[in-house]
């Protein structure tokens, strides 16, 4: 230590001793003073910023449950959809890296591309179609950074070692975005700054037109995979270029052109909003062109590597990587997010094409990560059922043996037992006293058993055996009591167009309770009118009281042409908008094609589900 530091320490120990004389804390911030993760020239100092180790410590895995697989089963890689906070869903994805169930096609560990495309943190409304509010990007200030730190930590983690990582942003937060990575993934890993300027929109003569984005290109490490791009560069007359810059004539602008290695700015690439680009749209606002995503992926993976959207939004990224043959995974904390991009990679599937060359598809997942289906668990294979229960409760996959008696994993240094439910039904204090008879002593102080709460037949926490306590694990609700220590967040969903895509965390795990809802249906010439008699959500967050009646409501997702098997959205109604309706929703006649299926999310991501027939004069309801 240098005298100069050696000389601030002293004089904040100093200070310190005042402070505690007085009853008053310590700020937070010295405590990089002292402890220091590491020594740099420079660094982004703000309030609530946590370390490296803390974050990657601290972050809690969440299994993944399979809600619906799309493609033929039976092959080694599963694109996935992923519903959930994807904080905690790449912990989870770094645990399957760790395992080796994180490949790339040629065998590499890690995701090879990572593209993000984050709010913006700009305190303002955005529109979506029809010039109606879309969302309100609310997160600012400090919470915004650390937001983005945690998220980019992990996310370089996941990254092969030759892997790549574009960050999307614009003049609100860019330059801290820059710090930042520069602090995560070192300075001498920076690549580009890429300017994807645009002239689309209006202007002011306030000021110089903001018409660009930023997108941070950053490598993991020197070695990293690029694949040159060119784009087209056009010109009057027809020139004389060599063999490597072959030129066109484009029939459609009347131009000849040549293809230019692209530079750092890109101006070739427009923004949706044409008739051209009507076949894109999905109406999600902040939607990117495909070209801009094509170029990037192309750019830093090749066929058969994973490409991961954390931000997925209207699903760009995936259909984008799913025609240029590339393995993806796409995580939202929005319900509306992957519904429409479920829809959108249902509908790629119908007709899809490598931009005119045909395609095979690859068959896709849809993952819940943080709220799940606990009836669905029951019919989980045992050795599924076994790793689920493990994850839950942050257990290490670690089998062993005492005494002979098969063993799990370890949980806080101690030995857990997932109990199997399928073939020996019932624990009862007898089965604790027969399990220590076979292990005794050796198992330590203490020992876990996991098993649905319906299989234990005694209420206690623990049962205690020659000084050693057996824990009991429930599933779904002795754990939250047990994780209490980690404050559960609910996966926040939507109820105004204004919040359509705000960011929020979403800390530990819940299990879905339908909500309640009642109907009545009346069918006219041009429409069928729904009115919402009941809605009443059985889901709270800790400390809060039920929330009754239709404050809970968050908004209706409607499939028009229901086919029995798969939800296919075709529009969602939010809840302010029912509600200035009357609590009343006005299906088009023109609109349905068959059974309508109605989707009622509540404002903690659960659901009910309900198929509605319309007929010649009477509408009938039936779950």
């Amino acid at each position: 230590m240098d005298k100069k530091r050696q000389e601030k320490i002293y004089e904040l120990l100093k200070r310190g001793l005042k402070l505690t004389e007085t009853g008053e804390e310590l700020p937070a911030e010295w405590a990089r003073e002292f402890f220091p993760p590491e020594r740099r020239e420079y660094e982004l100092v703000y309030n609530g910023k946590e370390t490296e180790e803390q974050i990657l410590a601290d972050t809690m895995a969440v299994p993944f449950q399979e809600v619906s697989t799309f493609g033929k089963n039976g092959v080694d890689w599963h694109n996935k959809l992923i519903f959930g906070d994807n904080l905690q869903a790449m912990k989870t994805l770094l645990q399957m890296k760790e395992d080796g169930k994180l490949v790339n096609a040629d065998g590499t560990p890690g995701v090879r591309l990572i593209y993000i495309d984050p709010p913006f943190s700009t305190r303002r409304d955005f529109k979506g179609s029809q010039d109606q509010k879309a969302y309100q990007d609310k997160i600012a200030g400090s919470a915004f950074l650390e937001f983005m730190r945690k998220r980019l930590i992990l996310l370089k983690e996941l990254l092969a070692n030759d892997g790549g990582i574009y960050v999307h942003l614009d003049y609100r937060k860019g330059h801290y975005m820059k710090v930042l990575m520069d602090e995560i993934f070192g300075e001498q890993n920076f690549i580009n700054e890429i300017i994807w300027s645009y002239r689309t929109g209006g202007v002011s003569k306030n000021f110089f037109a903001r018409k660009h984005d930023n997108i941070y290109f950053y490598a993991k490490n020197s070695n990293f995979l690029f694949n040159t791009q060119y784009y087209k560069s056009y010109q009057q007359k027809k020139y004389n270029f060599n063999e490597k810059y072959p030129e066109f004539f484009d029939k459609e602008k009347q131009m000849w052109y040549h293809n230019s290695v692209c530079r750092d700015v890109w101006e070739d690439i427009y923004p949706l909003g044409t008739e051209a680009d009507s076949k894109e749209r999905v109406d999600f606002p902040t939607q990117k062109p495909e070209a801009l995503i094509k170029r990037i992926i192309e750019a830093s993976s090749n066929k058969g590597d994973i490409v991961m959207d954390v931000f997925s939004g209207s699903g760009t990224t995936p259909a984008t990587a799913e025609k240029l043959e590339r393995r993806w995974i796409a995580i939202d904390v929005s319900k509306l997010a992957v519904y429409t991009t479920q829809k959108r990679m249902l509908t790629l599937r119908k007709n899809i094409s490598n931009y005119g060359e045909p395609l095979a598809v690859k068959p896709f997942t849809l993952y819940n990560a943080g709220l799940y289906d606990f009836e669905n668990l029951r019919n989980l294979p045992w050795e599924d059922w076994r790793f689920f229960a493990l994850q839950l409760f942050e257990c290490k996959d670690e089998p062993h043996k005492i005494h002979g008696f098969q063993m799990d994993g370890k949980r806080q240094g101690s030995s857990v037992h997932v109990f199997n439910h399928f073939k020996e039904g019932q624990i009862s204090q007898q089965t604790i006293a027969d399990l220590h008879a076979s292990i005794g002593k050796a198992v330590g102080e203490r020992c876990f058993i996991i098993a649905p709460r319906g299989a234990f037949l005694f209420q206690e926490d623990y049962l205690e055996m020659d000084g050693v306590r057996y824990y009991a694990l429930r599933i779904p609700y002795s754990f939250i009591n047990e994780l209490h220590r980690r404050q559960f967040s609910a996966l926040v969903q939507p109820n105004d167009e204004m919040a359509i895509n705000e960011t929020v965390e979403a800390v530990g795990f819940d299990f879905i309770q339908p909500p309640v809802v009642e109907l009545e249906l009346a069918e006219k010439k041009q429409a069928v009118s729904v009115k919402i008699k009941k809605f009443e959500s059985k889901a709270r967050l800790r400390g809060e009281d039920k929330i009754s009646k239709h404050d809970a409501l968050s908004m209706v997702m409607v499939d028009y042409d229901y086919n029995g098997k798969v939800f296919d959205l075709d529009k969602a109604f939010y809840a302010s908008a029912i509600k200035e309706n009357k609590w009343k929703i006005e299906l088009p006649a023109k609109e349905i094609k068959g059974d309508v299926m109605l989707v009622f999310l509540d404002i903690y991501g659960n659901e009910s589900r309900i198929v509605i027939t319309p007929k010649a004069r009477h509408a009938k309801a039936k779950k």
